[in-house]
């Protein structure tokens, strides 16, 4: 049956609304927005002093609750689809990491296997996080697989996944690295460009050749230099792409993370996670593809050399970061994790916004920033 969501504050696509009515149709998608004094006639829930939401979209994850895309059966990744609920993500991309092209292959059959199958958030895509990466700049991700940029390679992986392979990120200065991109643009995927040693000059030429976006911008990448400008200073300089960007305090420092904001503007920033299997789990060991990781005061490191392995961020603790952080206001926050990646992935039909007509995946917001309850197609999957 129909309802009307009230609440004090409603974070619609085009602007933020003070009060009103929220359509939830019969179909469990949006219906029309209401202001305050048009009440409509029919059932209203009420959430008098709390905020309305999109749910976020998280496109850089790997895992949760000790599951990982790269190890865990269906049973596992829909245990990740369910949990993110109470993460506030409504929509994900699972991300691999770097590995055997035979074990990339297994992975996107999988997910091909049982696409739609999913229980809680929604899988609209898979991101491929390598292999055409720079070995200096691995981070936690194992350089013996590494390799150039190959398209038939690609789209091997892109037919075991029956089309679900959405985005890639690369480093730009592999050899092969234009052809390849102009090619995997032309079939529809994203390019994202890191864990890469590029000179600006490498990076602008990935982007000219088709790249849109910046893989968790500042990590996996030389440091901004005044004197010799590498791809972090691309991703601050250059027009319309889109900056991945980790807001748990520890990847990126406020400081710098406000920096890059102001660079670009929220509307360039797609907040992730990167998070991985250790994400809503206690402090201990865990592993990151075949890496070794411990976590400790909020951080995954890898047990061998100590570099930051992913992340444990819950996307709703990025929103309320950047918030507490005095970086952006409320709506532009809401912004970031949710339009900016879902429009950054080309999965902005699907997801992203409150609009008439898609999936009534939305959350209900306190004024502090915390997480009160998620629905998904209409219907409450979590309360805090």
């Amino acid at each position: 049956m129909a309802y009307y969501i009230h609440a004090d504050k409603f974070f619609l696509e085009n602007r933020t609304e003070n009060g009103g009515y929220l359509e939830i149709q019969d179909d469990g998608k949006f219906g029309f927005f209401y202001p305050e004094q048009e009440k409509p006639a029919g059932k209203i829930v009420d959430y008098s002093g709390k905020w309305v939401a999109p749910g976020l979209v998280d496109t850089h994850i790997h895992g949760s609750l000790r599951e990982d895309t790269m190890k865990s059966d269906w049973e596992g990744i829909n245990k990740i689809s369910k949990g993110l609920l109470s993460a506030g993500v409504t929509s994900w991309m699972p991300t691999t990491i770097t590995a055997a092209s035979s074990t990339l292959i297994r992975i996107c059959e999988m997910f091909a296997k049982h696409k739609g199958q999913e229980e809680g958030a929604k899988i609209q895509g898979i991101h491929f996080e390598g292999p055409f990466f720079t070995e200096e700049h691995a981070g936690a991700e194992n350089p013996k697989y590494m390799m150039d940029p190959d398209i038939d390679e690609f789209n091997k992986w892109l037919k075991a996944s029956d089309g679900m392979l959405r985005k890639i990120s690369m480093a730009p200065e592999r050899k092969g690295s234009k052809e390849f991109i102009r090619e995997a643009v032309k079939e529809g995927v994203v390019v994202a460009l890191g864990h890469s040693s590029a000179s600006f000059e490498e990076a602008v030429r990935g982007v000219e050749a088709g790249a849109t976006m910046f893989t968790h911008t500042y990590n996996g990448m030389p440091d901004p230099s005044h004197h010799t400008p590498s791809i972090s200073n691309a991703a601050m300089a250059l027009n319309n792409v889109t900056d991945e960007l980790i807001c748990d305090g520890h990847h990126v420092q406020p400081s710098m993370a406000k920096a890059l904001i102001n660079a670009v503007g929220p509307e360039h920033i797609a907040l992730i996670t990167d998070c991985m299997e250790a994400g809503m789990m206690p402090d201990g060991d865990y592993m990151l593809g075949e890496l070794p990781v411990y976590v400790k005061d909020g951080m995954a490191r890898l047990k061998d050399g100590d570099n930051l392995a992913g992340s444990i961020l819950q996307l709703k603790q990025a929103i309320k970061n950047v918030v507490d952080w005095n970086i952006v206001t409320p709506e532009k926050a809401v912004m970031m994790a949710s339009y900016v990646p879902a429009k950054s992935a080309h999965i902005l039909d699907q997801c992203g916004t409150i609009a008439p007509d898609k999936d009534a995946d939305f959350l209900i917001l306190n004024p502090d920033m915390t997480l009160s309850e998620t629905y998904l197609n209409g219907k409450s999957r979590y309360k805090a």
